[in-house]
């Protein structure tokens, strides 16, 4: 029997009993990246540490973006596509991932099962961390790794080449739009899943029934053994349900009064970090009760002057702007670049802007192979390297700054002071991609 199951961004997927589904042929992938979410980013980064061979790798990319690769079959264990060179040659195109067994699934399913947002994260097309870390938790890999990726080729390569890998980052696309793209490679499709989940949760919830019903009979009989009953005297009831998170910060108290504060205290400035604590506050409290939060990085202790940056780029004020610039002893432009460097990465973006470290050699020998192999043959622009991580673009007002967490920033001159024009990235090209046509 043949069926349908809705398909992502390619398309309807089509398939037998849902175990295929086949996405239409993705427009070009120009200025984007070919993943967005995390998981999308884990499968990418999988082919590119099993890679043995860059250059093939930087290749498939560049055909995936120019939208050399076909429609693309997803079944379980291999996922299929034609791709064609620049000469208009094709070459079927396929990549293998290993199956889940019966019991990793019989396992996967009990852990899904066992928590109602795992279910509604995965029908809203989301996967969240917790769900995979428990699914390993249980023993199942749900996202492949180093080596998991298994490329064949008519091509005849014995490697990964730039067929395979363009089919990959397609699939990257895919897998963005819909996870359960990665369950079906695994080895089952979304309608015998949904299947299975609905089953065993009937079952759990008859189960529980049972006991709840066992256990009041037996209470009913044989009461509760006192020193049971004692030893129990510490068990607190369940806690109830956190309240609704407030739209807005609320308002701090106002220090506008009739008497004059105390010397050295000013009141205008105290109001100002009052409703800043507040807004953080609420920013905070929306982290803490949001899914994933307790694999969120913590938030370093900022310095006064990074502080003060960070409230200048929080607060349109331009008095404000002119006090913490004088506090800090910033010039007001100063503080202008600062507070751009600040919206495009936070603390690491200033310490790239403000700091001056020179690369021990390791991390210079890493930053010299990322700019001799961020862009094809030919479309390399002319750099002079400078001081503290630094190359400028011969002919233009442009600067590449690796930073010390192997990150590279865009810069540019403007009225002859260098600031940051855009987030950080992971190579040169894609960083200098962001400066715009004067690069």
């Amino acid at each position: 029997m043949t069926g349908t199951d809705s398909g992502g961004a390619g398309g309807a997927g089509r398939g037998t009993d849902g175990n295929e589904r086949t996405f239409a042929a993705l427009p070009p992938a120009q200025g984007r990246a070919f993943a967005q979410t995390w998981w999308g980013r884990a499968w990418l980064k999988a082919l590119e540490d099993t890679a043995l061979d860059l250059g093939q790798l930087k290749k498939g990319r560049k055909q995936a973006r120019d939208g050399a690769v076909g429609a693309v079959s997803v079944r379980p264990g291999r996922i299929t596509a034609v791709v064609r060179d620049r000469d208009g040659t094709a070459h079927r195109s396929d990549v293998l991932l290993q199956q889940l067994s019966t019991e990793e699934w019989d396992r996967f399913l009990d852990m899904v099962v066992e928590r109602a947002g795992h279910i509604a994260a995965l029908l809203d097309r989301d996967m969240p961390p917790h769900l995979v870390e428990e699914a390993a938790s249980a023993g199942v890999e749900l996202l492949p790794g180093i080596g998991d990726l298994e490329p064949e080729c008519a091509c005849d390569a014995w490697d990964l080449c730039l067929h395979t890998a363009a089919l990959c980052y397609q699939v990257a696309r895919l897998l963005d739009e819909d996870p359960f793209v990665l369950l079906l490679m695994r080895g089952r499709g979304e309608r015998q899943l949904l299947d299975e989940l609905q089953v065993r949760s009937a079952r759990a919830a008859r189960t529980r029934r049972g006991e709840d019903a066992g256990d009041e009979a037996a209470d009913g009989a044989a009461g509760i053994r006192a020193d049971e009953a004692f030893a129990a005297r510490d068990i607190l009831p369940p806690l109830p349900p956190p309240p609704p998170v407030p739209q807005e910060p609320g308002l701090p108290p106002s220090l506008d009064t009739e008497a004059a504060p105390p010397p050295g205290i000013d009141a205008d400035a105290l109001e100002f970090l009052a409703a800043d604590a507040a807004g953080r506050a609420l920013r905070l409290l929306v982290d803490a009760l949001s899914a994933g939060h307790e694999r969120q990085p913590l938030d370093r202790e900022l310095t006064p002057g990074q502080d003060a940056v960070r409230l200048a780029a929080s607060c349109g004020d331009p008095l404000i702007a002119v006090r913490l610039a004088e506090g800090t002893g910033r010039q007001r432009a100063e503080l202008d670049l600062a507070v751009e460097a600040w919206r495009h990465g936070g603390a690491a973006a200033l310490a790239v802007l403000e700091e001056e470290w020179q690369p021990e050699p390791e991390a210079l020998a890493r930053a010299k192979a990322d700019l001799a192999g961020a862009w094809e043959d030919g479309e390399r622009p002319q750099v002079r390297a400078g001081v503290a991580g630094r190359w400028t673009v011969v002919g233009a007002d442009v600067q590449l700054r690796y930073g010390r967490d192997g990150r590279w920033w865009p810069y540019r001159k403007v009225r002859g002071r260098w600031g940051a024009v855009g987030p950080s990235a992971a190579d040169p090209a894609s960083a200098l991609a962001g400066v715009g046509a004067g690069a």
